[in-house]
């Protein structure tokens, strides 16, 4: 990583001084890096216009706003995302402000965030959080452009990721996805209800349903004399039940 001032102390030092000078003024240029937060030339230019250095959540907003800009316009859906986001981290109002700032910063598009990015990338678990909330914005409007991905991927390798792990991501976020991922739990779920598996006969399936239903079924529990709350257990478990087999029903195309 470079230091800007403490480089900037010891050539200084150096040409005053020599070795002895060199020495110093890298001491006081280490001193001037801590206490100004300066890791890249770029923090040491932003300082010197006044422009405010970035924290790191609002270093993730200036990303989410720079991706909701990328194809051109920020759509609704980009907004809500952002607020979601915002919510998720439990921003006080003073840490919206700044997010919200941070954003509308981020759709200029402006800001080098190279020296940023490699100094998040020494915090992994921060730097996956970025990536994962970044795939969140791309997915918004319902789409991934060409635009959107290549940015993610760029700022991926900055962070220490490579392409592929940064695309791979991409899937946990995807609608179709995620609706395909959701579908298939439920159909595992239904069958374990049921008691039978992926390859069991459309009879036997039926047998397992109405064997259950019978066993659950509220008239035969309110009959034994069962209490008003072990009726709406036994309600709700025919219902599940229900639900299961006509899951399974669809799933496997019978009557």
């Amino acid at each position: 990583m470079l230091w800007p001032g403490t480089l900037i102390g010891a050539g200084a030092g150096f040409a005053i001084a020599s070795i002895p000078g060199a020495m110093l003024g890298a001491l006081l240029g280490q001193a001037l890096d801590r206490h100004l937060r300066l890791q890249t030339w770029g923090h040491l230019r932003e300082k010197l216009g006044g422009k405010p250095m970035l924290r790191n959540d609002e270093l993730l907003f200036v990303l989410l706003g720079r991706l909701a800009k990328s194809n051109g316009r920020v759509v609704e859906g980009h907004i809500q995302q952002a607020r979601q986001e915002m919510q998720a981290l439990d921003m006080t109002d003073a840490a919206k402000q700044r997010a919200i700032a941070a954003f509308n910063r981020g759709k200029t598009g402006h800001d080098s965030l190279n020296g940023y990015l490699r100094r998040l990338s020494t915090q992994p678990h921060a730097a996956e959080g970025v990536l994962r909330a970044c795939w969140r914005m791309v997915w918004a409007d319902g789409r991934a452009g060409a635009a959107e991905r290549a940015l993610i991927t760029q700022w991926g390798k900055r962070l220490g990721w490579k392409s592929y792990q940064v695309q791979a991501l991409s899937a946990d976020y995807e609608p179709q996805r995620r609706s395909a991922v959701s579908s298939a739990v439920l159909y595992q779920e239904a069958l374990l209800l049921l008691g039978v598996s992926a390859t069991s006969e459309p009879a036997q399936i039926k047998r397992a349903y109405r064997r259950l239903l019978s066993r659950h079924h509220p008239d035969k529990i309110a009959g034994s004399g069962a209490t008003a709350l072990q009726v709406r257990e036994a309600t709700e478990k025919t219902r599940e039940l229900h639900n299961a087999y006509t899951l399974i029903r669809q799933r496997r195309d019978f009557r």
